[in-house]
């Protein structure tokens, strides 16, 4: 288990529901705000264009309902998160409070990012999706309890099983989703390597740039 990453096994947290298929990372957050010099910000610009109107104006969207602020799980439709590569748009969900997405189904790329982040995207029929929406917009306060290892979910009085991938199961799981994390793990042997070298020994190094 790396000790720089943290082992994930249950999430708990109220939901908030996106309705719609396909809906890009554009929408997820506007390529005008990937020009951040850091990821910290980008939180406030999740779903900007569908929140705001050409004059800025705040419109009717979930992520500006005060329902649902804190909420952490966020419940979605088809092929979530389709389009650019970027990974912004994980980031962004998750400086907003994002901590699990449930639904239909995800882009791969997206899915990936967001398992790299530490944020489990779990698949569900569409029935049930249906279900868990209506009950979180219905009830705000109901509490999603998210359990990977079983790979199931309680919603209030609903108990549902959902699907995981193998792959982003085992990182979740052994705490090695971090992949930065994982590297940083191994920079003593990784310094020891390079002096070791010969195209690289004879090149000046300087180990406090790999610190």
């Amino acid at each position: 288990m790396n000790p720089g990453a943290k082992v994930i096994r249950e999430i708990s947290g109220r939901g908030i529901a996106v309705r719609g298929n396909d809906i890009d990372t554009d929408r997820i957050i506007p390529a005008r705000y990937m020009k951040e010099l850091s990821f910290e910000s980008l939180g406030q610009y999740s779903f900007y264009d569908q929140r705001f109107d050409a004059s800025g104006k705040t419109v009717e969207h979930p992520f500006n309902d005060p329902r649902f602020q804190g909420a952490a799980v966020l419940l979605v439709n088809k092929n979530f998160g389709c389009g650019s590569s970027r990974e912004h748009a994980p980031q962004a969900l998750m400086r907003w409070g994002i901590r699990a997405i449930v639904g239909e189904s995800f882009a791969e790329i997206f899915a990936g990012n967001c398992s790299a982040l530490g944020i489990p995207t779990l698949t569900v029929g569409q029935e049930q999706i249906r279900e868990l929406m209506k009950q979180v917009e219905a009830e705000p306060q109901t509490l999603l309890r998210i359990d990977l290892e079983s790979r199931t979910l309680q919603a209030g009085r609903v108990k549902l099983a959902f699907s995981l991938a193998d792959s982003q199961a085992k990182v979740l799981l052994s705490g090695t989703w971090d992949t930065t994390a994982t590297l940083l793990e191994g920079i003593a042997e990784i310094q020891a390597t390079a002096k070791r070298l010969p195209y690289i020994k004879d090149f000046p190094y300087d180990s406090a740039a790999t610190r």
